[in-house]
């Protein structure tokens, strides 16, 4: 599946393979689309200030300065350093998840047994923990440095007892979500599945992804203007690049 119809300012576009991973410097003035390519895809994400890698985002600067528990249209994610990384200008799937965390080697074993790369090559069970940490050590990141992050066209709720519940069916095939870069943003995805989500057999779902010249945030910007707290982030943002 690819893009119908050209988007403007396009610079290129590429497939991230199910459950593989992929990594890019998104620049300011430039935006990430990212297209699913199957039903109940799930993109965890993690990002950092190129420029400085020891910024970068915030779970709960972007929870608490928002009053949100998910993401969508017309949010931002915070770096931890009061500053905004990325904003959603556009989303067809209401609802991506900040809280469900990713797979690990043991997770994806005890769920859907121990296929290694030894026996089966490159139809192994790939997990999300050691693909993000393959990408972060080609920018000489490591385990330290794998903060929490976001889930992509995951929906997880808090059911009345407290516990993480995750809902299948929260996205379909050609569902996109774009991300404006405020900063330059050192951008790593994967495509494993959510940890929480039930299906009984391995079967992560490829996207798209597109990159596009945009225009830089102005003073009436939607996401600048959803809430104080966020013209506070952009104004830090802005005053990075004086």
């Amino acid at each position: 599946m690819t893009t119908e119809i050209a988007l403007p300012g396009l610079l290129w576009e590429d497939t991230v393979p199910a459950g593989a991973s992929w990594t890019h410097v998104l620049k300011r003035g430039t935006s990430l689309r990212i297209t699913a390519l199957g039903d109940d895809a799930n993109v965890p994400a993690i990002f950092y200030n190129s420029e400085c890698p020891v910024e970068r985002y915030s779970m709960p600067d972007t929870l608490k300065a928002q009053h949100i528990a998910h993401l969508t249209k017309g949010f931002v994610l915070y770096s931890d350093m009061g500053r905004v990384l990325c904003s959603i200008t556009d989303d067809t799937c209401g609802w991506h998840d900040l809280l469900g965390g990713h797979s690990t080697a043991t997770s994806i074993q005890d769920r859907f047994g121990n296929q290694r790369y030894q026996e089966h090559h490159n139809d192994f069970y790939r997990n999300t923990r050691d693909n993000l940490l393959i990408e972060l050590a080609n920018w000489g990141l490591g385990l330290r440095d794998l903060s929490a992050n976001v889930n992509f066209f995951s929906k997880v709720q808090v059911d009345p007892d407290g516990q993480l519940e995750y809902l299948s069916g929260n996205s379909k095939a050609g569902d996109f979500v774009e991300l404006r870069a405020e900063m330059n943003v050192l951008v790593i995805l994967d495509t494993g599945q959510h940890p929480l989500n039930s299906a009984g057999s391995y079967a992560p779902v490829p996207v798209q992804v597109a990159v596009r010249r945009v225009a830089i945030a102005t003073a009436d910007d939607p996401c600048r203007l959803a809430c104080p707290e966020n013209n506070r982030g952009f104004v830090n943002t802005e005053r990075y690049f004086l």
